[in-house]
């Protein structure tokens, strides 16, 4: 039977602050605003924080955002090759084994002490770089469910030697979890804004957000079901995607989010 875990006024204060803090760092390319990476940290005691966009399919991590930056980084690019060879029996792959994108784990959830120290991951990569322990929490809208299981961002706290990190640890990330994933589409929408679209653009794309088909849209519209993928061409090209689902998703992101 696990331990309750029980919050101050405190962290409670402190978890509201995170979540209700305008922030002014938004980054330019992917990613969170700095400040809100260290607030986390402040709340969930840890030497370094990652937050990363991997694609387990390319073998490649498409972007990465370190606390501290700089000198005293991961610097994952020194260690691609080595993490890529050992990543499928490593418990950062579990959201591409299994499409869980929801549950917050650390690494002592997948093997003991020994057992870790004995991984090859530990071994190559992990050892001398100092890292023990690891808490991870995935972002789960800041990749579109079509992508698959390949590509996700994960957010990953990580510490060196000494305790490893507490249920009181992982209820904090869990509660912060959607904002994070929140903020993190903020993130996008203000690098990326939503083109503009026509007033027939809208009330063609709000149909097809209905689950209306081409026919039925053409009927309700006055227009033919040619005349109707016609406007649907030009949408996807306005708002850069390919499918009906990603253009509904990315015209009427904050409906969706």
């Amino acid at each position: 039977m696990s331990t309750p875990v029980r919050a101050s006024d405190r962290d409670l204060r402190a978890l509201a602050a995170i979540v209700s803090q305008e922030r002014v760092d938004w980054p330019d390319g992917e990613g969170l605003p700095p400040s809100l990476l260290a607030d986390l940290m402040d709340q969930v005691n840890c030497d370094a924080l990652s937050l990363d966009g991997w694609d387990s399919g390319q073998q490649m991590c498409w972007f990465s955002q370190e606390i501290p930056s700089g000198d005293a980084a991961i610097g994952y690019e020194a260690w691609d090759q080595v993490f890529w060879e050992h990543y499928w029996d490593y418990p950062a792959s579990y959201p591409a084994r299994t499409g869980d994108l929801r549950s917050v784990l650390k690494c002592s959830d997948f093997y003991s002490a020994r057992q870790m120290r004995n991984t090859a991951m530990y071994i190559d990569k992990d050892r001398p770089l100092g890292l023990e322990h690891c808490l991870m929490a995935c972002l789960p809208s800041a990749v579109p469910q079509t992508a698959g299981r390949d590509r996700y961002v994960q957010l990953n706290l990580l510490r060196g030697p000494g305790p490893d990190f507490s249920e009181r640890d992982r209820a904090v990330l869990t509660l912060l979890q959607p904002h994070l994933d929140q903020a993190y589409l903020d993130a996008q929408r203000r690098r990326r804004p939503v083109p503009q679209l026509t007033s027939r653009q809208t009330d063609l794309l709000r149909l097809v957000a209905a689950g209306h088909t081409n026919s039925q849209i053409g009927r309700r519209l006055g227009i033919s079901e040619g005349t109707v993928r016609t406007h649907l061409e030009n949408i996807y090209e306005r708002l850069q995607v390919s499918s009906r689902t990603a253009a509904v998703t990315r015209a009427f992101a904050d409906r969706v989010a």
